[in-house]
């Protein structure tokens, strides 16, 4: 049996963990995450809301819905539609809003100034914290987000092994998407980093990712199960079993205590948040209120207009796991003192 209290963990081991099929080991393995997390910030779960606001896209990345090649009806939300999901969501009790978009040539055309805008006015009406998600950006870009007061800059690699990133996101660059998030990072915002779960990884794939999201310090870290995607080249490509995901996020908590790691609603809906809690979560995202009509990625409309990816619907869940939703001060405290 490992010995989950240790600080450290060779490659050799965490690969062994990823290999894992023993029930009592794993239990145990699940258990000290979730003690780690216990310790770090009691009984409170954080909860990001969800505002995915253009659905257009110039990459054509062969695991996307919303690659540019799909034939699929888009929307591109005006700035008002964007403003006002965001302020449900924030009267709902969410402690940040996840600005999500395509790499929608119209915003790049235009600078990204209504997202700037939209930014400051998230920060200084409604004084709550933004993270931004804009695929790939240049430099001039990246500081104008700063400026306008963006708190995370989101951009997942999906995968550190080079040969897999290629065939995941045709014709795009690497290290130019390494660049944004480290350059964003550099500019004082904290960089989320992420990894797909089942498009053809192996675990000493998954171990260089964790190790590598370390390496660049990012505050916060997440992984999600690969969902086939209607119209992409990976249709039919079978989703993984959801223990590899349960694993991975286990391995984050006790590799990084202190992390954001992610329980997405976007893979199983709200049904599959307790389990991703109990491997170690601290944070409910992909919260977005009911007939909105703004859409999930992974999912798109799991459980969206039927209210189950609401704030009320997760506390109701995480009540009888003896945890509760944490207030905006907890959050922005939680933040202050990493």
């Amino acid at each position: 049996m490992m010995d989950f209290g240790k600080k450290d963990f060779s490659e050799e081991e965490l690969v062994r963990l990823l290999e894992c099929e023993d029930p009592e080991e794993l239990a145990a393995m699940f258990a000290a995450a979730r003690q780690l997390r216990q310790e770090r910030q009691g009984n409170k779960i954080f909860a990001y809301g969800f505002v995915y606001f253009t659905t257009y896209c110039r990459n054509n990345c062969n695991f996307c819905y919303y690659r540019r090649s799909n034939d699929i009806e888009r929307y591109r939300k005006n700035e008002e539609d964007v403003l006002a999901v965001a302020k449900a969501l924030i009267d709902s009790g969410v402690n940040l809003i996840d600005l999500t978009m395509g790499e929608d040539p119209q915003y790049h055309a235009e600078q990204f100034e209504t997202v700037c805008r939209i930014i400051r006015t998230i920060k200084e009406t409604y004084q709550t914290p933004v993270m931004i998600s804009p695929g790939v950006v240049d430099d001039a870009v990246i500081d104008k987000f700063a400026e306008a007061g963006a708190d995370f800059y989101a951009l997942y690699q999906e995968t550190h092994n080079r040969a897999l990133f290629e065939r995941l996101r045709i014709g795009q660059s690497y290290d130019e998407r390494m660049h944004a998030k480290l350059y964003a990072r550099d500019r004082g915002m904290y960089i989320e980093e992420g990894l797909l779960a089942g498009v053809g990884e192996g675990p000493a794939d998954i171990v260089r990712s964790l190790k590598t999201m370390g390496e660049i310090g990012a505050k916060q870290v997440r992984v999600m199960s690969f969902i086939p995607q209607e119209g992409s080249p990976m249709e039919k490509v079978k989703s993984p079993d959801r223990l590899e995901e349960l694993k991975i996020i286990a391995l984050m908590r006790l590799l990084y205590p202190d992390a954001l790691i992610p329980a997405s609603l976007d893979v199983d809906g709200i049904k599959g948040l307790e389990d991703r809690i109990n491997a170690g979560a601290n944070l409910i995202t992909s919260i977005i209120p009911p007939k909105s009509g703004f859409m999930g990625v992974a999912h798109n409309t799991m459980d969206v207009d039927e209210g189950g990816r609401t704030v009320e619907e997760a506390a109701a869940i995480l009540e009888r796991m003896g945890l509760r939703i944490a207030t905006k001060d907890e959050y922005r405290a939680f933040l202050a003192a990493r």
